[in-house]
């Protein structure tokens, strides 16, 4: 199950969005998450999905990868999918004593699995295709208005994307305890929900002491390389804006006026 989590990892590639710009790939992925949630209809959803597989295709990831990004939030979306289809006000279509199914709730449960799955994958994909040091240099780039004002961005960003970073490392790292302690006789998988938790504890505290050793490890190799912060830093690539992050940017503009469109054309609604 671990192995499974793939989010944060990032895939060397030459593909056409590897090759984009990163501070152009985040805000579009932040504007296309906002525009998930905001369609409504069933060719509003059709057309997200079908962008959404023409973005893996050209990532050049394979779609397993994908897959995998997904899994570890299959019970998040089966919850929430769960709670819009019973608390959902509608037309009832089947109801057994105090539980009722309308058929809005269906529509809201369906809606919402797709919204977090495509969510899921937009956000895969960006960290895929985009390495570390270009993701703190994105958001630094992003976040360095703010720094009129007296907000760090560059340790902002730094902070970030090594929490980022240290998520694959980690997931490894939980991976071998678990497989440890299974050698040595703990059950992680039998028993009730309380049992559970308590056998999570021989796998927590070894978990947290690598985690506080890996932080004091990259600490102390920061500071024998001089660094002090974003204060007189400069950058070895200098970003800049491509015909690719034109041709991104004018893509999710006409996405942009798809729920525009359901509210003023009748074929969307």
């Amino acid at each position: 199950m671990l192995k499974d989590i793939t989010f944060g990892q990032f895939f060397p590639g030459d593909s056409t969005l590897h090759r984009m710009d990163a501070r152009v790939k985040i805000l579009l992925t932040i504007a296309y998450i906002v525009l998930i949630f905001c369609v409504d209809s069933a060719i509003s959803y059709g057309l997200f999905v079908a962008f959404t597989f023409i973005l893996m295709f050209l990532s050049q990831i394979p779609v397993r990868t994908y897959v995998k990004s997904v899994k570890p939030m299959f019970v998040f979306i089966f919850i929430t999918a769960i709670l819009n289809l019973f608390l959902s006000d509608g037309t009832v279509v089947w109801s057994w004593r105090f539980i009722s199914i309308t058929d809005k709730g269906i529509i809201l449960a369906i809606q919402m699995m797709i919204r977090v799955t495509l969510l899921v994958i937009s956000s895969s994909v960006l960290t895929y295709t985009t390495s570390p040091i270009r993701l703190t240099s994105a958001i630094e780039s992003i976040m360095k208005p703010l720094s009129k004002i007296g907000v760090p961005s560059h340790e902002i960003a730094m902070m970030m994307t090594i929490a980022l970073r240290f998520i694959p490392t980690l997931i490894d790292e939980a991976d071998k305890i678990t497989k440890a302690q299974t050698a040595r006789g703990a059950d992680f998988e039998g028993g009730n929900i309380i049992s559970r938790a308590k056998a999570m504890i021989p796998l927590l505290v070894p978990l947290f002491i690598s985690a506080f050793r890996r932080a004091d490890d990259l600490a102390i190799a920061m500071e024998s390389r001089c660094y002090h912060g974003g204060e007189g830093r400069t950058s070895l690539h200098v970003p800049k804006i491509g015909l690719i992050d034109v041709v991104a940017i004018f893509v999710v503009a006409i996405l942009l006026f798809i729920p525009i469109a359901e509210k003023y054309l009748p074929m969307f609604s």
